[in-house]
């Protein structure tokens, strides 16, 4: 299944919460439209209550590129904690957005602001912290 941002992604209630607050924190910030975007359209559960195949905040994935790519692994962090050369990417980022509540199978797509197009298929999450018992990740 491919994903772009426009379609509805699921999210944790408690996520949708704090990346509404990052965003009312800072409004101009590159990618707080999409992310805005993104979070009007999502459905919204409970921390309880999300799939475990669903990428949420903090959640570790293994992807790869398409078309029999190179598989990497990658977590999806807050801005504070995004370190992209160690595999922590931000919500904020292109890639970032692009994954949120997406589930294992289903495919990225994003564009840099320098206009490069890329894509990754989750493969599995390696860890996500509602599965691990972590409600308030």
């Amino acid at each position: 299944m491919e994903t772009g941002h426009s379609l509805e992604r699921t999210l944790t209630h408690h996520d949708h919460v704090r990346l509404q607050r990052l965003l009312a924190q800072q409004p101009t910030r590159a990618g707080a439209q999409a992310l805005q975007d993104l979070l009007d359209g999502s459905d919204i559960v409970s921390a309880r209550e999300v799939p475990t195949t669903v990428v949420t905040m903090n959640s570790r994935l293994l992807l790869d590129e398409p078309h029999g790519g190179k598989r990497y692994t990658l977590t999806l962090c807050y801005p504070p904690q995004a370190r992209p050369a160690e595999g922590l990417v931000s919500v904020l980022s292109p890639v970032g957005a692009s994954l949120l509540g997406l589930r294992v199978g289903e495919t990225a797509r994003w564009r840099t602001p320098g206009g490069h197009e890329g894509a990754a298929r989750v493969l599995a999450l390696l860890f996500q912290p509602e599965a691990h018992g972590d409600l308030a990740a």
